[in-house]
């Protein structure tokens, strides 16, 4: 009985949530770099601000998918399924921002530090994780 108690003290739940969402976070960087068509560490590095505020947005879009699937189940399996799926609409709706937007090659412009696309983008990304988040069931 005292072993299970362990495993639900509020401690250690926040501690296994935040160990899995990073985990998670560390896997979408990695899949968004390899989606991108430019370095997103490598340009952020050399000080390209619209590549930081594009992968600052992907960033925020995750976590708060993952907020809301925390907020919204019990079981550590059905919070990461319900996170993942967020995140893989994340990932569509920025192939989607790239095809809405045919006279704007969004990566090349992210790329060349074009602001106001790494703003838009940044945009995307966190107001369609409220939405994605929202609707986590």
């Amino acid at each position: 009985m005292q072993n299970s108690s362990f495993w639900n003290h509020p401690v250690v739940e926040t501690a296994g949530y935040f160990s899995v969402v990073i985990l998670c976070l560390i896997v979408s960087m990695i899949l968004f770099e390899l989606v991108t068509k430019y370095k997103n560490w490598e340009e952020i590095k050399k000080g390209n601000v619209a590549v930081a505020l594009a992968t600052g947005g992907k960033i925020l879009g995750v976590c708060n998918i993952f907020r809301y699937s925390i907020e919204r189940h019990t079981s550590l399996l059905e919070m990461l399924g319900w996170g993942l799926f967020g995140f893989l609409l994340l990932i569509c709706a920025y192939f989607l921002f790239e095809f809405l937007t045919p006279r704007i090659n969004v990566d090349e412009e992210i790329a060349k530090d074009n602001r106001s696309v790494g703003l838009i983008s940044f945009t995307i990304s966190l107001g369609l994780s409220f939405v994605i988040g929202a609707s986590i069931i």
